[in-house]
């Protein structure tokens, strides 16, 4: 389900110029068509579980692979790596969502909010304040029945503002970013069931996704 997209990105990580996009463009198309299928098998999936992502399309989920490169030091013009996040109001809407990423030698599944702007934060971190347990025993679930690894991002040195430095779970305040990883190895896209695996752990994301996104309706 994937042998297109992984072919490309791995030549395209080798020929990352323009001139061979161009003189390829067809295998891009491929490799795309491929993606978006893919994206859209996913969103039928979790729209029967997740009523949030109820109307989303494969374009609304689907990160472009043009860098811009305006501020970066790096100028190779591509991505090298297919990315799709569903999410309730498309990828730029700003709330948690379930994301996958194809990279050969570096693709992984995501579930949560990634640097969202201080209302957001504060809105999670005070759901984790007055919900300490629900929230890390949907942590320690996904971490210990479908292998996520530890809480992804960033941390405050000390506790944020407006919290009790005395907090039992403090250390669960300090996060700037709220969500779980886990890699998917090369090998793993051999497997007939690669597609199956990955709609079984987004469903098991669903619970910290509803949980972060219940704290920013209710906080913001």
């Amino acid at each position: 389900m994937f042998e297109k997209s992984l072919r490309f990105l791995q030549l395209l990580k080798q020929n990352n110029n323009r001139e061979w996009y161009h003189a390829n463009k067809n295998l891009y198309l491929d490799a795309k068509t491929e993606f978006e299928q893919v994206t859209e098998i996913l969103l039928h999936e979790m729209q029967g579980i997740d009523k949030s992502l109820a109307g989303l399309l494969p374009k609304d989920c689907i990160f472009r692979i043009f860098r811009d490169v305006r501020f970066s030091k790096d100028k190779s013009p591509y991505k090298i790596n297919f990315g799709a996040f569903l999410t309730s109001g498309g990828r730029k809407a700003g709330n948690a969502g379930y994301y996958l990423h194809i990279q050969p030698g570096g693709s992984f599944i995501a579930g949560g909010v990634y640097m969202p702007p201080a209302p957001v934060l504060k809105a999670v971190r005070q759901e984790i304040f007055e919900h300490a347990d629900e929230f890390k025993g949907i942590i320690r679930s996904l971490q210990e029945k479908s292998k996520f690894e530890e809480m992804f991002g960033d941390k405050l040195r000390s506790a944020p503002k407006g919290f009790p430095k005395d907090f039992e779970d403090i250390d669960l305040l300090k996060y700037k970013s709220y969500g779980l990883s886990k890699s998917i190895p090369d090998k793993a896209f051999k497997k007939e069931f690669i597609l199956q695996d990955i709609i079984s752990d987004f469903r098991n994301l669903f619970p910290l996704i509803r949980f972060i996104n219940e704290a920013i309706r209710q906080g913001v």
